[in-house]
């Protein structure tokens, strides 16, 4: 199965990705979010402190004109790791995405994939999937282009209704 940073350098127009979830139990963002519910907050002017390998592929693709948009359903109240998450977006933002919030109530009338996804140039669906308590399992991929194209109108359908980053408030 090809990786995220080798699908990523064959996109040309998108990369796409829809999130889910209100808990992930990602390993590697376990001490930031341990140390954001201690009380601190990323500094935007202090990006040595923040940016990542991940950030600089985004605005490498982005330089190049790949374009990123990432939408968050998210149930309200939000959970504390939606407002770790809401609070670090400005560095998405940063590398050069594009980022919406849509209130998980607002959802009932779409068709929703099972599992979060990235789609890459509307043509691969590469699903991350999770376990109960958000803990990573593994990915799924698919160039079916009918399961594709539904993912496309999935992510599309959440992108028109969603909140722009700096009007949603968590």
């Amino acid at each position: 199965m090809p990786t995220f940073a080798e699908l990523l350098a064959d996109s040309r127009r998108s990369a796409v990705h829809l999130e889910m979830r209100d808990v992930y139990g990602v390993e590697e963002e376990d001490a930031d979010f341990a140390a954001w519910k201690a009380g601190h907050r990323h500094d935007p002017d202090d990006r040595a402190s923040w940016w990542n390998p991940f950030l600089t592929a985004v605005s490498e693709a982005v330089a190049r004109g790949v374009e990123f948009r990432r939408a968050r359903v998210v149930s309200v109240p939000v959970t504390d790791y939606i407002r770790y998450e809401h609070s670090c977006t400005f560095q998405n933002i940063a590398a050069g995405e594009s980022v919406r919030w849509l209130p998980r109530r607002l959802t009932s009338d779409l068709m929703l994939p099972g599992n979060d996804l990235w789609l890459f140039d509307g043509r691969v669906a590469k699903f991350g999937l999770f376990s109960g308590d958000g803990s990573f399992l593994g990915n799924e991929m698919s160039d079916d282009p009918e399961v594709v194209k539904r993912c496309v109108d999935a992510f599309e359908a959440v992108w028109e209704r969603g909140i722009p980053h700096q009007d949603f408030e968590v």
